[in-house]
């Protein structure tokens, strides 16, 4: 039976103090009772013998000491079937779409459990998500977590919304689905997801979860768990392969330092809580392969770096968890690039496991290889331009230079709806590198040189 108090002590901000409480535990839902008799739903925060610490989910004004309290004995659960696919909620779980509530006789802990180690499964298997960048140089794996750092006003919102709505597995187009989470976006953008899913037809393949700013700080830390429990309900009870897109990390970081900082708790690193690592670990971990399950769930993470810092702790400690980076750049943004993404300091720890002759093709590996040395080498060439001036340059780094120029323009950039299979990416690879002499082609084999370089395909 659940018990109703009236021992607050306390209203700070979203947080309440309740003393006397008995048998409350961490991360129980409450329910709070404002003097017009309307009902707002709360969390533990912390515990102690005597007394708990809760945050509100909505707003507190009108709140005073005489507030019912009443906690329910039980986490956050949400219901799950296979009506979630299509659907659009909030961050806490209410529909925003003008459709009914979601019924399901299965009820879902949102904060779930990582996969344990033991029962992980390699990730393997190609994703494809038309983006030359990310599937020729960078590519993504099922199973895998590879996050995109970018920084404030350059186009990640453009890049999530065109890899929900592109992103399949070759051969298994009928078993993807996309899960997208967005925390602290603002009105506008939410409404820019909604818009391009559904005029693209995206939205019949994927579930929403938008936070909005001004919806409460610990609705963004909800979010995220929202959007996983979804995620491993479609991918390992209805055997689908699932992609979760979570947009911006960042965003949920700094709600859990400002309920951090209203627990008065002692912060390290640039004011966040000495949890975060271990905090973003319970994110990130929850994907992956299990054994003997057919479905996955692969992540990836977006998270806008601040003032473009790639050792904030946010990037860093991201970096240590999941496998790998695409990294977007202001610098390549400005030049008119779409996406603004640096393959150098970008990789895929994962990539070989997921490409090759049975997935995408036998020479995709060994192409990458080249193309990343000679993009290096064409970044060389630049740096020597703005010291000696391009008069300065021998005729091969000219090669380089000019390689670079035609990476970043024809390669890199594309339209914000064009979709290119892995075929199309290697083609353009291989016109790209036919610019070289031969003999600088080192890093590929020589017969895939035989095979697919057009000097030698339009000879046969």
């Amino acid at each position: 039976m659940s018990i109703v108090y009236k021992t607050t002590t306390e209203i700070r901000g979203p947080i309440l103090m309740v003393q006397n409480t008995k048998d409350v535990a961490f991360d129980e839902i409450v329910y709070i009772e404002r003097a017009n008799g309307e009902i707002v739903q709360g969390s533990v925060l912390d515990v102690s013998r005597d007394w708990a610490m809760i945050q509100c989910f909505g707003e507190t004004a009108g709140l005073n000491l005489n507030t019912k309290v009443t906690f329910s004995g039980d986490v956050l659960r949400i219901p799950v079937s296979e009506d979630l696919i299509g659907r659009v909620f909030s961050g806490s779980f209410e529909p925003i779409d003008g459709m009914p509530p979601i019924i399901g006789k299965d009820l879902r802990d949102v904060n779930g459990g990582v996969i344990n180690p033991a029962a992980r499964e390699v990730p393997k298997d190609f994703i494809q998500t038309g983006m030359s960048g990310i599937d020729g140089m960078t590519s993504l794996v099922r199973g895998q977590k590879l996050p995109i750092f970018s920084e404030s006003g350059l186009a990640h919102n453009e890049l999530a919304a065109q890899i929900a709505r592109q992103a399949t597995i070759p051969g298994s187009e009928s078993d993807f689905a996309i899960v997208f989470g967005a925390m602290g976006i603002k009105n506008e953008e939410a409404a820019y997801f909604r818009r391009e899913f559904e005029k693209t037809g995206a939205l019949n393949k994927s579930v929403m979860v938008l936070n909005l700013a001004d919806d409460p700080p610990i609705e963004r830390i909800v979010t995220p768990r929202i959007a996983l429990t979804i995620a491993e309900y479609l991918a390992f009870d209805l055997g689908m392969h699932v992609l979760v897109i979570l947009t911006d990390m960042t965003n949920y970081a700094e709600a859990l330092r400002a309920i951090s900082i209203a627990r008065e708790e002692i912060p390290t690193r640039k004011g966040y809580p000495g949890y975060l690592y271990s905090d973003l670990a319970t994110i990130y971990e929850r994907a992956g392969r299990i054994k003997g399950k057919p479905g996955s769930v692969t992540l990836m993470p977006i998270l806008s770096m601040p003032a473009g810092d790639i050792t904030h702790p946010i990037p860093d400690l991201t970096g240590y968890i999941t496998e790998g980076q695409i990294l977007l750049q202001r610098e390549l943004a400005l030049r008119g690039l779409y996406p603004p993404m640096n393959v150098l300091p970008s990789l895929s720890r994962l990539m070989k496991d997921g490409i090759g002759e049975e997935t995408t093709r036998e020479d995709h590996q060994d192409v990458s290889n080249q193309l990343y040395m000679a993009y290096a080498e064409g970044q060389r060439a630049r740096g020597l331009v703005r010291i000696v001036g391009a008069v300065g340059l021998s005729e091969r780094e000219r090669q380089w230079l000019k390689f670079a120029d035609r990476f970043e323009q024809e390669f890199i950039n594309q339209g914000i709806y064009e979709n290119r299979t892995i075929e199309q990416t290697l083609s353009i690879a291989w016109d790209l590198l036919s610019d070289l002499p031969e003999e600088e082609i080192i890093r590929v084999r020589e017969e895939y040189i035989e095979k697919y370089h057009p000097a030698h395909k339009s000879e046969a």
